[in-house]
């Protein structure tokens, strides 16, 4: 039989240890996100697998906000953040501190997240677009690849938290593996 286990039997870390951990080289950057809730839910992503940073852009909503908290249950006092006027501040940033930028997207050349490799130590910023227009084009003519979430029924896409956590995930394995 499997119990659920109790809160306190779940090993989290405080929040120094937390401050404190080695973090996974991966920065996520949100792209013009309107919804408070699916900001909320990538701090809570981010928190889960130790993400360097998440980097809000343009119309993207900043922490401390109540409507961010209620999914975000704390975890933007946990996950550093950075706000920029827009994602291409943000990306010339990446670039002068050595990350490869990727965006997720469906484009053209764009290459399979089961088929994405990582290099030995390599730095990953990941960019996540807007509810309606996904990443702009502008954004994705500046990223070094686009990585496409592989789908096979009638909708090809998905809500930018979900996505968010499929990327992150697999990133993780293939980082930590």
């Amino acid at each position: 039989m499997n119990r659920k286990l109790k809160n306190e039997e779940l090993n989290r870390i405080s929040l120094d240890e937390f401050k404190s951990s080695q973090k996974t080289p991966l920065i996520i950057v949100l792209d013009n996100i309107r919804s408070l809730n699916n900001i909320g839910s990538v701090f809570r992503t981010a928190d889960a697998f130790l993400i360097e940073a998440v980097y809000l852009c343009g119309i993207t909503a900043q922490p401390p906000h109540r409507e961010i908290q209620k999914t975000a249950l704390g975890a933007t006092e946990t996950v550093n953040w950075k706000y920029f006027n827009s994602t291409i501040d943000a990306l010339k940033e990446l670039k002068i501190n050595h990350f490869k930028i990727a965006a997720i997207e469906q484009t053209e050349d764009s290459e399979m997240l089961n088929d994405f490799t990582l290099s030995k130590n390599e730095k990953l910023a990941v960019i996540f677009g807007n509810e309606v227009k996904g990443v702009e084009q502008e954004v994705i003519d500046i990223s070094d690849t686009v990585i496409e979430i592989p789908q096979y029924g009638t909708k090809h896409s998905l809500n930018i938290s979900v996505s968010c956590g499929v990327v992150i995930w697999d990133l993780f394995q293939k980082v930590n593996s």
